[in-house]
C-alpha cells in the first residue's frame, strides 16, 4: 500500500518479533499455538472469533490473516460477516453503556 503504515508484506515477518526477545517470543508463540488448537471450540469457531476481534481492535494484519484462515477452515462469507456484526454490536454496546456514566455525572453536576 502506497503511503500507508500498513504494509501487507510485513505480515509474514510476524515470527521475527522473537529476534529481540527470543524467550518472550517463544512463550508467546507457544501460548498462541495452544489457544488455537481444537478444544471446547473448533478451530473454525476460534478463527471466526479471531476474525471478529481483529475487526474490533482494527488490526489489518489480523484481518488479513483470519480472513484467509477462516476460509481455509471452512467458514463461508455469511458466517464471517455475521461474526463481524457481532463484534460491531458488542463494541457499539460497550460504547453506549458508558453513556450511563455520563448520565450519572450530569445528574451529579446538575444537583
Amino acid at each position: 500500500m502506497e503511503n500507508s503504515y500498513y504494509n501487507p508484506a510485513d505480515l509474514p515477518k510476524f515470527g521475527s518479533i522473537t529476534d529481540l526477545q527470543p524467550e518472550m517470543g517463544k512463550k508467546f508463540f507457544s501460548y498462541y499455538a495452544e489457544v488455537f488448537k481444537e478444544g471446547a471450540l473448533t478451530e473454525r469457531e476460534k478463527s471466526l472469533i479471531a476474525l471478529a476481534v481483529a475487526h474490533a481492535v482494527q488490526c489489518p494484519y489480523c484481518i488479513d490473516a483470519y480472513t484467509t484462515d477462516s476460509l481455509e477452515k471452512g467458514a463461508d462469507e455469511n458466517q464471517m460477516m455475521e461474526a463481524i456484526h457481532v463484534a460491531a454490536a458488542i463494541k457499539g454496546g460497550a460504547t453506549l453503556v458508558h453513556g450511563v456514566q455520563m448520565m450519572n455525572k450530569i445528574k451529579e453536576v446538575s444537583m
